[in-house]
């Protein structure tokens, strides 16, 4: 799936960069001929637009919902106030928003480089983040009564559309990886597992931020599970770091280098896989939506109206795809974790532990 994923990133460049110069030329004209009055519809802007983070929440064009702005200056101290301040390249307070970052500016308006900031804003992606945390807090106490109040019976609401899933986490994703040890680390795979998913899934719904294609969010959650690893592991673990099996004593100075490399790149396997997933699969689908502005700019109305069930056709079937994305992430970058501890807190090293797995894994991703 890595060269599914490397497909789709060329693809949108592609189309990123074909719609750039397409604009470029409106703007510009030809060689010997006068600029275009019109200007250029600029996909890569749009794109860029939905996909990062920002200080407000825009829901639809027009319609956004302003999040606080939460800045701390030695000078100043601690300022809160509403992000719509600050909308429209707008000036409040001597602060100005310019590409989606607030800086100081002086009284004339340009900015001051040497004012430091420490910016602690409720963005876009914190608050999705602050609602994904709601309603897995809503949801699994909920499944925990269902536990208590049908015990011994069927289970019934939302416990039994979560129980197939938290058994599948548990019987093939936890016990094969981990073994007997299983239990104490099943509340985090669990949570990872969740977490990521509800987080897709948000992602799909329009005007929704793009959590799990921020990197700054699977760094984190690859953090954590080089934290849970590394201190988990056993001594055989960090034996076979030190003095892989079998490899003659000449090339230990090469494969004691590799083997603590291998440690860092683990994490950020996770880290870019699940990054690079999820930011592909919306710009493609972007891409596949500003076609229709483009032939609006290009051929007019008609030309717009002619494409856009084509183009709405094929962006459905991606949101499809991207559904299946949603679960895979979420279960490939739970099963690596579990692999990964399970081959730091298994006692014998008789094989490398998963790298046949992983193999497989690495290529579905």
């Amino acid at each position: 799936m890595m060269r599914s994923v490397i497909n789709k990133i060329v693809l949108a460049i592609a189309l990123v960069m074909s719609s750039l110069a397409v604009s470029n030329a409106q703007e510009h004209g030809h060689e010997g001929e006068a600029p275009a009055k019109k200007e250029g519809f600029n996909v890569g802007e749009m794109i860029m637009h939905h996909i990062k983070d920002e200080h407000g929440w825009e829901l639809a064009h027009g319609v956004t919902i302003p999040l606080p702005v939460i800045l701390y200056s030695n000078d100043r101290g601690l300022e809160v106030f509403s992000s719509s301040r600050l909308a429209h390249e707008q000036v409040y307070n001597g602060y100005k928003q310019e590409h989606g970052k607030i800086h100081r500016v002086n009284e004339a308006g340009n900015i001051d480089e040497e004012a430091k900031i420490c910016d602690f804003s409720i963005t876009k992606n914190v608050a999705s983040l602050l609602l994904s945390a709601v309603i897995l807090l809503l949801l699994f106490p909920a499944v925990s009564r269902g536990y208590e109040k049908n015990k011994g019976k069927a289970p019934k609401g939302i416990q039994s559309l979560l129980e197939p899933i938290i058994l599948f986490v548990r019987d093939e994703i936890a016990k094969p990886s981990i073994g007997p040890k299983y239990g104490r680390y099943l509340p985090y795979l669990l949570t990872l597992f969740f977490f990521i998913l509800v987080n897709n899934l948000l992602g799909l719904l329009p005007g929704a931020a793009n959590l799990t294609g921020n990197i700054a969010v699977t760094l984190v959650l690859a953090v954590l599970t080089f934290f849970i690893v590394t201190f988990s592991g056993n001594k055989h673990y960090w034996m076979h770091i030190v003095k892989p099996t079998g490899v003659p004593v000449a090339l230990l100075p090469i494969m004691i280098p590799v083997e603590i490399v291998g440690l860092f790149m683990k994490p950020l396997s996770l880290m870019i896989r699940l990054f690079a997933n999820i930011t592909a699969g919306h710009i493609i689908i972007l891409s596949l939506l500003g076609l229709i502005f483009m032939a609006n700019h290009m051929g007019g109305m008609v030309t717009s109206i002619s494409i856009s069930p084509v183009v709405l056709f094929f962006t459905l079937f991606l949101n499809l795809i991207e559904l299946l994305v949603a679960f895979l992430q979420a279960f490939i970058f739970t099963l690596l974790t579990a692999m990964y501890i399970g081959s730091a807190v298994e006692e014998h090293h008789e094989a490398d532990h998963g790298i046949g797995h992983e193999g497989t894994i690495s290529e579905l991703g």
